[in-house]
């Protein structure tokens, strides 16, 4: 077979567009010009940011509180208004919030630009509270952590009374020596959580004896013997039920939630 003739050989070098251009690269003045124009930029970016007026903190804004005021958050937030906005430590006001106001579950401290700072608060909810000692009639809120987080002269409705009733004697029951108070009033505060909604509204007390004997007071003198705080969920279901088919008896166990009990009237 016939190659390919010299016209058709002479098409196709036509065709060929051989080696790209080389790009020619900036000359030293346009390379002098661009490192000029980008410092000026930065220079004018940084004074605008540090130096000028225009982007200061000069407004504090407080949302979420529910006990606290905002003016009460202000003040112990401490944002130095006036400065330049991206200066001002937003960790620091953080660490403030929480060393100051122990009420304060957690705060997000943000930038509100060009001139604010935001404080968004989540509070503490009280789930027991705590006879303050030497303090009659003040209270100590506990929250579900089990953090005892301020004092109050007024109970808060509907939030039971922590009774620690641990024998201190040299008794082999479950008491501070094995697990410390503070386990026991995280215990305490388990079990609150874990009553239902219907009757905790009705739950005055919860009584601590040990870890495994811990107990509710209800109102019409009722009393819960609930044990520990494992199987919260059942103990709880069992005592909805006990009071619904029993609701004349004056005491209900449900320590052994398969097997529970209501005595008394």
């Amino acid at each position: 077979m016939a190659g390919p003739t010299t016209a058709e050989r002479g098409a196709d070098e036509d065709l060929d567009p051989g080696p790209p251009p080389r790009r020619r690269l900036p000359g030293p003045r346009a390379l002098i010009a661009a490192g000029v124009a980008l410092v000026l930029l930065l220079g004018a970016s940084l004074w605008a940011l540090y130096g000028s007026s225009w982007l200061r903190a000069e407004r504090v804004s407080v949302s979420g509180t529910r006990v606290l005021t905002e003016a009460q958050v202000r003040e112990a937030a401490g944002v130095p208004l006036g400065d330049p906005l991206i200066s001002v430590d937003l960790d620091g006001i953080e660490s403030r919030l929480l060393r100051e106001l122990p009420r304060i579950d957690s705060v997000e401290v943000t930038r509100s630009w060009p001139h604010g700072i935001g404080l968004k608060v989540r509070e503490r909810t009280p789930v027991l509270i705590v006879e303050a000692a030497g303090n009659a009639g003040k209270y100590v809120e506990v929250d579900a952590k089990g953090v005892r987080f301020a004092t109050v002269s007024r109970a808060p409705e509907g939030v039971p009374v922590l009774e620690m009733a641990v024998s201190r004697s040299g008794s082999s029951a479950p008491g501070p020596r094995r697990f410390g108070e503070a386990r026991l009033v995280r215990e305490a505060v388990r079990v609150a959580g874990a009553v239902p909604a219907v009757i905790a509204h009705d739950t005055l007390v919860v009584k601590v004896r040990s870890y495994d004997a811990i107990s509710l007071e209800l109102t019409g003198a009722r009393t819960v013997a609930w044990g520990s705080a494992e199987k919260g969920r059942a103990k709880g279901r069992a005592l909805t039920a006990l009071i619904k088919a029993a609701p004349d008896a004056g005491h209900f166990d449900v320590s052994v939630p398969t097997a529970p009990a209501s005595s008394g009237s």
